[in-house]
């Protein structure tokens, strides 16, 4: 018998910021000698991207094994297979073979996130949609049966520094190599660095889709995403964390209901990781469903 789907109460995607109107000039005011200089009004401040919110989608049942190792872990990094796969195989192939741009590993290194709750591919899981992309143990899970593992884009750079920070992490190591990428990149550029996250314009594997892979590109390419329009482009992008990411820079767990937060917050109890664990159901229910 098919579970009927509870109405969707609001709508609580993030807000994304509009491009600021120009405040226009007045007449230029007579300077004073000695006198303060006028503050501007005309110029928008650039957009902080720190608090975006990202989502990594995983499946209720693989939350006690995740919370075990104390770590989300890149696809290559798996030894072995969650026990509900999201993605397809032919999609973890595509994502093995896909690199990311200026560096030399493959997207399948990475951990992948959401930068919206309600991304294109977690759309066809809760609309019950074909999508190629998704296993088919995907297909036959009820939207309820998944929790968003959420973090900010502050949280994760600055875990990924103190990582890098650690003495553990302080040996020197030789140089790599200057790679085509590094050559040509504008002289203000920050380099890409160890442990330093991408953004994607699109899915990661996609043969069209662009990388900001440095902090200045990803910075860049998260504040274009946010400024966007329509806000359509937000839901394919990505943000890639190289290797893994510690369970404590996971700061909130997003689930469907009650009964569902009552069993993260058991699975929890086993574990050193005490996240807040809040109902949001309108990152569980389809677009399509009525407001």
């Amino acid at each position: 018998m098919k579970k009927t789907r509870a109405p969707k109460l609001s709508s609580l995607r993030d807000p994304l910021p509009t491009a600021a109107t120009s405040v226009a000039r007045t007449a230029r005011p007579v300077r004073v000698a000695g006198a303060p200089r006028p503050v501007r009004t005309d110029m928008a401040p650039a957009d902080n991207v720190d608090e975006q919110r990202i989502y990594h989608l995983t499946h209720i049942s693989n939350l006690a094994a995740i919370l075990r190792d104390g770590r989300l872990l890149a696809n290559e990094a798996l030894t072995v297979r969650p026990a509900v796969d999201i993605s397809a195989a032919a999609t973890r192939n595509q994502r093995r073979e896909a690199r990311v741009a200026g560096d030399d590993r493959s997207v399948a290194e990475y951990v992948p996130f959401f930068l919206s709750p309600n991304a294109t591919v977690w759309e066809s899981i809760r609309a019950e949609q074909a999508d190629p992309r998704l296993a088919l143990d995907a297909h036959g899970s009820e939207a309820f049966d998944f929790v968003m593992l959420v973090s900010t884009v502050k949280k994760i750079n600055d875990g990924l520094a103190a990582l890098a920070a650690a003495p553990e992490a302080a040996a020197p190591e030789a140089a790599a190599p200057e790679t085509a990428a590094d050559a040509d990149a504008p002289a203000d550029e920050t380099p890409r660095a160890a442990g330093t996250v991408a953004v994607t314009n699109g899915d990661a594997a996609g043969s069209l889709t662009r990388f900001g892979a440095t902090p200045a590109t990803a910075e860049r390419m998260l504040q274009t995403l946010r400024a966007e329009a329509d806000g359509a482009m937000i839901l394919d992008a990505e943000l890639l964390v190289p290797d893994a990411v510690p369970m404590e820079l996971i700061t909130l767990v997003g689930v469907c209901n009650d009964n569902v937060r009552e069993t993260v917050r058991g699975i929890l109890k086993a574990s050193a990781f005490k996240p807040k664990v809040a109902v949001y159901p309108p990152w569980f229910h389809t677009s399509a469903d009525p407001q």
